[in-house]
């Protein structure tokens, strides 16, 4: 590469922080071509940067990444294992087999009190453990199939 003045040798001051790696590869790259660091950075800017052209703003902006409606840069962090691309994976929670009374309220879709009256007089099977019911989910699965409420 030869060391060439981009669009003439006016000059104007650029005073940018960057990554210190991204800095030392700026160092190591103006040492092995033999250019100056603003040389190198004018030949990098008129070869990739034309703010005429709409391909090449999209081009850049693609470099940091999607934003949302406000301008702002969307970040998305990796898991800890790791982040996982056009795959989905769904969990379902484990369905309890013992159901407390508001459980059980929940599956029938009715208050707790009408679950609790319905076990106190023995009408929908369960179990009173200390102060607290406890239901099988298939014995209400099956009382309320069978019809007899």
């Amino acid at each position: 590469m030869t060391a060439t003045r981009p669009r003439g040798s006016e000059r104007e001051a650029l005073y940018v922080r960057i990554p210190t790696d991204r800095a030392r590869d700026l160092d190591r790259a103006s040492f092995e071509l033999k250019l100056s660091k603003q040389d190198l950075v004018s030949a990098l800017l008129e070869r990739y940067v034309d703010p005429s052209s709409a391909a090449s703003l999209e081009s850049l902006r693609a470099l940091h990444g999607p934003l949302d409606a406000d301008g702002n840069r969307i970040t998305i962090e990796p898991a800890p294992q790791g982040l996982t691309l056009g795959r989905h994976d769904f969990r379902p929670d484990p369905v309890a087999d013992v159901l407390t009374l508001a459980d059980a309220a929940e599956l029938l879709q009715v208050e707790e009190t009408s679950v609790a009256s319905l076990a106190e007089r023995g009408e929908l099977p369960g179990r009173k453990i200390g102060e607290e019911w406890r239901f099988t989910r298939q014995a209400i699965l099956d009382w309320l199939s069978a019809g007899n409420g």
